[in-house]
């Protein structure tokens, strides 16, 4: 039964953190008190959770990157065919949008060295893909991959959040990402 609790908890967890990850990307500086209202819930029970914004702060990294981590897990690196993977990777985290900008923009999260490995280590895969399609002329080889893995996230954030804003339909977003992502790094064969 204890671990049936610890399950159910975790779950709980695992939801705040979502409604909250989402709360403080369209306000960053709100309070703890800010935070439990606007995922519904009291002060107290989220203190049950977490003990303070800094504590909250680092569980929302740990989860965005175990969730980034998880949908990545499932899509594989084909590297004679690497083309099509990031097509799927784009139609796998366009929902995941606020927790891509989350990694990517909160500055409380750079300070955190468990933090720091853990996202370095998510972007290994992408990187290397990226580097692939490099030596295979879709994109420039003078663009660094760092460069190239920051516009692909920030692209996916403006997609989730143009998604969530009902400015793009849902079911042409990929497909808009995909076009862009690729073709604004397209190698000029003139």
């Amino acid at each position: 039964m204890k671990k049936e609790m610890s399950a159910i908890k975790q779950l709980r967890l695992n939801s705040i953190l979502d409604m909250a990850t989402s709360l403080l990307v369209e306000k960053p500086n709100a309070s703890m008190a800010e935070i439990a209202e606007g995922i519904g819930i009291g002060i107290a029970t989220l203190h049950r959770y977490v003990e303070s914004r800094e504590q909250l702060m680092v569980h929302l990294g740990f989860r965005a990157i175990d969730v980034v981590t998880e949908t990545l897990s499932q899509i594989p690196i084909k590297e004679e065919n690497c083309e099509s993977y990031i097509p799927e990777l784009i139609e796998a985290l366009i929902p995941l949008g606020d927790k891509i900008y989350f990694l990517d923009h909160d500055t409380s999260l750079h300070y955190n060295k468990e933090i720091e490995e853990a996202d370095k280590k998510l972007r290994e895969p992408i990187l290397h893909v990226i580097e692939l399609l490099q030596q295979k002329g879709y994109f420039q080889q003078g663009v660094s991959k760092e460069w190239i893995i920051n516009v692909l996230y920030s692209l996916l954030f403006l997609t989730w959040q143009q998604v969530q804003e009902g400015n793009l339909a849902k079911n042409s977003a990929a497909a808009l990402v995909v076009d862009t992502f690729f073709n604004g790094f397209k190698v000029n064969k003139s």
